[in-house]
């Protein structure tokens, strides 16, 4: 398999670190650009990477089927793999720890959207690899929702809750993402539709409070986001309509399961809890 890379996205959060992760191990990386036809940008590429999103949420419905198109014909036109950072919308309020085998149940609009472009991968009979995360982590990053809301007011000695403090959540530090991404580009066995879970760490806003007051000294206040400011907002700014839909993941406890991932990459070591969080502490 050619070690070409086209990254879909490739200025976004998650396209930065499949550049950097792909790069370091040796991959030639190649960048979309939007307006480009992606049958010839994808010419010679061994893997496609799709992380094109729509910015804050916008106009899933009609984006979202149109970045699956563009990443398709760029698939039939090269007969590379391609791999999608997949999300745990799909999965709606099912109990977890949830896997390839969890029914998708969505319970929200975006759910929806993206259990339908799901379908409309497994349907296609492209070889597609979906890896699956919770919430990204990257103190690196800070417009994540780590660093951009719940550690905002950390130099207060406040930490913010979306949800009760004390529900466990799934989450995925993004450089251990683009490397297992890169270590599953490798393997030439995978099924033509492999959905992988990357189980990452699961913790609560209670056990991030802990593991900083540990390494700072310094005991943490939890205060509650308010919720009712997105409310008010929500008629006028998209992004707050779009947030409040997605509430119920910040209440639910959820857990990725790490069976299939240790399976395809039984070397595959995370970075420890603690210094992920160290990363997002100030200098």
């Amino acid at each position: 398999m050619s070690r070409s890379v086209l990254i879909l996205g490739a200025s976004g959060q998650s396209g930065r670190a499949f550049a950097h992760a792909f790069a370091g191990d040796g991959w030639q990386v190649r960048r979309f650009r939007r307006g480009e036809d992606p049958a010839r940008a994808a010419e010679g590429a061994g893997l496609i990477v799709n992380a094109m999103n729509p910015p804050d949420y916008h106009d899933w419905a009609g984006e979202i089927p149109k970045i699956t198109a563009l990443a398709m014909a760029a698939a039939r036109a090269s007969g590379a793999r391609v791999l999608i950072p997949g999300n745990v919308y799909v999965y709606g309020r099912a109990p977890g720890p949830w896997s390839a085998a969890t029914p998708h149940a969505p319970c929200s609009r975006k759910g929806r959207i993206r259990a339908e472009m799901e379908a409309a991968w497994r349907r296609s009979r492209l070889p597609v690899t979906i890896l699956r995360a919770g919430d990204f982590l990257d103190g690196t990053e800070p417009a994540l929702m780590t660093g951009k809301v719940v550690l905002k007011g950390l130099a207060r000695g406040r930490i913010t809750a979306l949800g009760p403090a004390d529900v466990p959540r799934a989450h995925a530090y993004l450089p251990d993402f683009a490397r297992a991404a890169v270590a599953l580009a490798d393997r030439d066995d995978l099924p033509v539709f492999a959905d992988i879970p990357f189980p990452g760490h699961c913790f609560s806003v209670s056990d991030l409070a802990a593991e900083i007051a540990r390494q700072t000294g310094r005991e943490l206040r939890i205060v509650r986001f308010p919720w009712w400011s997105l409310r008010l907002a929500a008629p006028v700014w998209e992004l707050a309509r779009e947030l409040g839909e997605m509430r119920y993941l910040f209440a639910h406890p959820h857990s990725l399961d790490g069976t299939a991932l240790a399976e395809w990459l039984p070397g595959f070591v995370p970075t420890p809890f603690a210094e992920v969080v160290a990363g997002h502490l100030p200098r």
